[in-house]
């Protein structure tokens, strides 16, 4: 089940230069910064109120994100929704006809488990589901 929008992703060529950006325009610097080895990305995360700005930058020419600004340039790359169960969301979504990038779910930054759709399959939005990952 769908709970609510996790965050909004921005494809940018250069994170220094964007996080002065951000951080001048919500007047507060980013509360985490990693590197996403599998996905060959940089990222980092402003939050405002319950909405939370990821900022992502390749750090492989192979990447997605290279790929994504080199078609369509800087700007909006996602948007991400919170599940209770990305498993069983995958598995509806899959039966509902949506094209899954994965077949389970990766690891992706800020704790989560992370499964992205196909923007064919989206209206041209390339979504992804988010699950927190509980550590036992």
């Amino acid at each position: 089940m769908f709970t609510n929008v996790e965050h909004i992703g921005i494809a940018v060529k250069d994170i220094a230069f964007s996080n002065a950006i951000f951080a001048s325009l919500f007047n507060q610097q980013p509360y985490k910064a990693e590197i996403v080895a599998s996905e060959s990305v940089m990222t980092s995360f402003f939050k405002i109120g319950n909405t939370k700005i990821e900022l992502l930058q390749a750090t492989s020419e192979h990447s997605a994100i290279a790929k994504f600004i080199e078609k369509k340039g800087e700007g909006m790359h996602h948007i991400a929704y919170a599940v209770d169960d990305i498993v069983a969301e995958m598995a509806r979504l899959n039966e509902e006809g949506f094209v899954l990038l994965s077949e389970t779910p990766k690891r992706g930054a800020d704790n989560k488990l992370v499964c992205f759709l196909h923007p064919k399959s989206t209206g041209g939005v390339l979504i992804e589901l988010c699950q927190e990952i509980k550590e036992v």
